[in-house]
């Protein structure tokens, strides 16, 4: 059973029998756009808005730590529950929330607080720090950032399913952690190498 992400959550189902281990709901994590992991938390029971919205706090307990953009599959319902719980004045001086463009393009196009404030890349030049125009013969807009890299780093981990599902908690924590810090070595190092092609071109073109 699936639950849309511009949906809020369904009601947790009880049940009088369950014979299984204990499991996490979902592991959550927040990434830079290049893939850098920056931090990760365990949800137990659902990925709700106010579990997200605690989460981010935590990682950012300070106005000048918050970055400029927080990218989110359900900033709809997160922008609603932030306002709800009255820390829109708060939020909205740093930082502002979108919906990554993998999941954006099946919210309801009849959303207008998703269309008018989510919009991951907007044409409009309310955003141009999401949005650049490129000439490549013909001129078009483009995405200037990655919003799908928390998406990327789950379908990796999503690889590790049946093994994390067998650990006790404490291997649970060490696993996820030491598979996210080699995961962004990774990253860090296909960049360092990118880089060194760049400087290397940028030579070879001044000699």
């Amino acid at each position: 059973e699936f639950q849309p992400h511009d949906q809020p959550p369904a009601d947790l189902k009880k049940t009088k029998h369950f014979f299984g281990p204990a499991t996490f709901y979902c592991v959550e994590t927040i990434c830079c756009p290049c893939g850098v992991v920056e931090a990760w938390a365990k949800f137990a029971k659902s990925e709700s808005e106010s579990n997200i919205l605690a989460f981010l706090n935590k990682v950012y307990p300070t106005k000048e730590s918050r970055p400029d953009y927080i990218c989110i599959d359900k900033t709809c319902q997160l922008l609603k529950h932030i306002a709800k719980q009255g820390h829109w004045p708060e939020w909205s001086e740093t930082s502002r929330f979108i919906v990554d463009s993998y999941h954006y393009q099946n919210h309801r196009k009849t959303d207008i607080l998703c269309r008018e404030w989510c919009n991951p890349a907007p044409t409009d030049g309310s955003a141009p720090n999401l949005a650049t125009e490129v000439s490549d013969g013909s001129t078009y807009d483009k995405q200037a950032f990655n919003t799908q890299a928390c998406e990327q780093l789950n379908a990796w981990l999503g690889g590790f399913d049946s093994i994390l599902k067998r650990m006790t908690p404490q291997n649970y924590n060490w696993f996820i952690h030491s598979m996210l810090t080699y995961y962004t070595s990774k990253v860090l190092a296909r960049q360092a190498k990118k880089q060194n092609v760049q400087q290397k071109k940028v030579e070879n073109d001044s000699d």
